[in-house]
């Protein structure tokens, strides 16, 4: 397969090029235009700008499929009125051009795979929520909402659009575990808020496995990338710290975290209770190697 990635060099992107290129797949990445591409096929473009490099593409000349993951950071800092148009405008920007590029190519990809998240169901209780539940409320939801609404014209050209919802990707090398980490090992880890709200993890080894698969296969609309087996705050905060033979007796009450992160960020990244399962995965016959949180401790953080 020839693969087409943007966002590859993100932590999830930098997982997915290495693995497409081990399996065989001629990977071709997205770069920015002053970037100095070390190897392989590169198309330049700036979201920003609405540009990208006409030459480059008809270089290229096709691609089997693209999978597109490039935009800000969420939870990565404050969300000032600045960084809010950022993270907004950087999915819509990016997904609006990756469609433009599609359709320049010589033949048209015959997939998108385009990055979402579970953010797209706000926080929802003890809901279980799959494919089919209805959109929730809040300024993710509102992103993810507009981020998917940029693939239209991705179908409109007839290729097969699927929508990456993807959970909490867990690995040492970045996301939430790389942050988490240094605490827990020296006995600091502890629940947030109350404990009680559900996360959805899914192993950085899946999460890749999975955006290969769609790449690969006609799943149109939205595909929940999580694991099988979501758990609440307070049962990660417990298996965490007993793989690491740690205790976790500190708990980081709301109020902190409004304080430190601001209360938006807080309440809708960090204490969003989303319950959420990968039913079309598994309706697929998708096998996840590490089905719960315990199965991906033990791959990424072996004793």
């Amino acid at each position: 397969m020839r693969l087409a990635i943007t966002g590859s060099t993100g932590f999830i992107g930098t997982a997915l090029a290495a693995a497409a290129e081990a399996q065989g797949h001629e990977v071709v990445a997205f770069v920015r235009p002053r970037t100095t591409p070390t190897t392989g096929e590169t198309i330049r473009w700036d979201p920003s700008a609405g540009t990208f490099d006409r030459d480059d593409v008809q270089r290229v000349g096709h691609v089997d499929s693209i999978i597109h993951l490039a935009g800000a950071g969420i939870a990565d800092r404050r969300w000032t009125p600045e960084r809010r148009r950022e993270i907004l405008t950087s999915r819509v920007a990016s997904t609006t051009l990756v469609a433009q590029v599609a359709v320049a190519f010589d033949r048209a990809p015959q997939r998108v795979v385009s990055g979402s998240a579970i953010g797209w169901y706000g926080s929802r209780g003890d809901e279980e929520l799959d494919e089919s539940s209805a959109s929730g409320e809040g300024y993710l939801a509102q992103v993810c909402r507009e981020w998917e609404d940029a693939t239209a014209a991705l179908r409109d050209a007839g290729i097969v659009t699927s929508l990456a919802r993807t959970g909490i990707v867990i690995d040492p090398a970045g996301g939430a575990l790389r942050q988490q980490l240094p605490l827990f090992r020296f006995g600091l880890g502890g629940k947030l808020g109350s404990g009680r709200q559900w996360i959805s993890p899914i192993s950085l080894h899946d999460e890749v496995r999975a955006l290969l698969y769609l790449a690969e296969h006609d799943l149109d609309g939205a595909v929940n990338l999580t694991g099988p087996a979501p758990l609440r705050n307070r049962d990660f905060t417990q298996q965490l710290a007993k793989h690491l033979h740690r205790p976790a007796l500190a708990a980081v009450p709301r109020l902190a975290l409004h304080g430190v992160l601001g209360a938006e960020l807080a309440d809708e990244a960090i204490l969003a209770s989303q319950r959420v399962l990968p039913r079309r995965l598994v309706a697929e016959g998708f096998q996840f190697d590490h089905p719960t949180f315990a199965d991906i401790l033990s791959a990424v953080l072996p004793r």
